[in-house]
């Protein structure tokens, strides 16, 4: 009986233990699962970090909205491009809005301020490669037999239609279309000019056109640096010839040192402002006339040969220019008349402007200015000229000639302002963030 009973409890010890041996393995096993399933909603959590398919999600969204604002802007460029070309050759029969004190210079072809939106027009044309328009250039040109204005051969303004001029000529191969400049240039070339750059006080006139005692000569005011380096630099394009830039890059680079101010990276109209303060008791930068050089400086680059050796210099001048005025664009977009002193004509200025913001594009386009800094200031300054264009192409706010920051009234328009806007859209009909 003891040793059976032994065995029975033996036995049900034996049952006991299994049944204990299958509970402790079951209890592993479940470790087991869910340590494996730990593991795996661990990858799991890592795979998503690393994949990040939020982050990749927002990504997509932000270069969509971009993208679509990017090809907004493109657009816009595009339509209002179109509309301020036509509008202004609609009005050459017609320049009753102009002052009578500039109207007779304004209907000349020859002339500076119709000279200046040739240039700008030949811009949009490059980037539209509008057909009409080409045909359209090239009847006016022809009309005007090629030829500059011979009163004063020297003057910068009498060199700004020869930019057209050369443009037909490299694009159409014609020499009757740069022969008269290049005389005109040869002529000074065989006597150059050996005045100071200082500018008097006194003007004198003979017939239609004033004389400016030494700016007579030299390129010795601010505006004259969009008027004649850039087609000096065409002439030798055209040519083959590397004199006329060469003589174009010297004449440049006086004038620039002259009157540019690395203190503030503006430029002086002329002399007479070395000293001039305003009302502020600031210095007087005048808008437009930093709008007509920060302009000038890529369309001259644009002429240079790759290896030309002053190259690095014109873009080292156009950094130190970018900032100097990135910093006074004011809230609305616009750069004011008077640059240090936005209080002496409050109202909007869009040809300043304009050139102004068509300097800028030209330097993101061209990986020149690469922050968003600076792409913020350009899509501003658009936009602020989209505002002063109406429905059918009119430019308004564009200050009427001058040489200082004078009252602009909202209709007030000229053709060198139109000649601005278009700049800046055919810059922006590749605008890219």
């Amino acid at each position: 009986m003891a040793f059976g009973r032994r065995v029975f409890i033996t036995r049900a010890s034996s049952q006991q233990w299994e049944m204990m041996m299958k509970k402790m393995t079951m209890k592993l096993s479940a470790i087991a699962l869910s340590l494996t399933m730990g593991l795996v909603a661990c990858s799991e959590q890592t795979d998503t970090v690393q994949s990040s398919p939020k982050k990749q999600v927002v990504e997509t969204q932000a270069q969509q909205m971009s993208e679509a604002v990017d090809r907004d802007i493109q657009n816009t460029a595009k339509e209002l491009g179109t509309k301020v070309a036509n509008w202004q050759i609609a009005q050459f029969g017609n320049l009753s809005y102009i002052p009578e004190s500039h109207r007779e210079k304004s209907e000349n072809a020859k002339f500076w301020i119709q000279a200046s939106f040739y240039i700008g027009l030949t811009r949009w044309i490059d980037e539209t490669n509008d057909k009409s328009l080409t045909e359209y250039v090239s009847d006016v040109v022809k009309k005007e037999n090629y030829e500059l204005i011979l009163e004063r051969p020297y003057h910068a303004d009498d060199h700004a239609i020869a930019q057209t001029y050369l443009w037909l000529a490299e694009r159409t191969g014609s020499e009757d279309a740069y022969l008269p400049t290049k005389d005109v240039f040869d002529m000074i070339l065989d006597k150059p000019p050996t005045v100071g750059l200082s500018m008097a006080d006194t003007e004198t006139s003979t017939g239609k056109y004033h004389l400016e005692g030494n700016c007579q000569l030299r390129w010795c005011w601010a505006d004259a640096l969009f008027m004649a380096p850039r087609a000096w630099a065409q002439m030798s394009k055209v040519t083959g010839d590397p004199k006329y830039l060469e003589y174009g890059d010297k004449e440049f680079w006086a004038s620039a040192d002259y009157l540019f101010s690395d203190e503030y990276g503006l430029f002086y109209r002329d002399s007479r402002y070395f000293d001039t303060k305003s009302d502020n008791g600031e210095p007087v930068f005048w808008g437009r006339g930093n709008g007509w050089v920060f302009a000038a400086i890529p369309l001259i680059i644009e002429e240079l040969p790759k290896d030309h050796p002053s190259r690095d210099k014109y873009i080292e001048l156009y950094k130190k220019h970018a900032e100097g005025l990135m910093v006074l664009q004011k809230d609305d977009g616009y750069w004011p008349a008077s640059l240090m002193d936005a209080d002496k004509v409050k109202t909007p200025e869009v040809s300043g402007t304009g050139f102004i913001t068509f300097g800028l594009a030209w330097g993101v386009n061209n990986g020149i200015l690469t922050d968003e800094r600076s792409k913020k200031v350009v899509e501003k300054g658009w936009d602020a000229i989209t505002k002063a264009v109406t429905d059918d192409g009119r430019v308004h706010w564009v200050q009427h000639v001058g040489k200082s920051p004078d009252p602009v009234k909202e209709s007030d328009s000229q053709l060198y302002g139109s000649g601005a806007v278009l700049l800046a859209a055919s810059e922006m009909l590749n605008w890219q963030q």
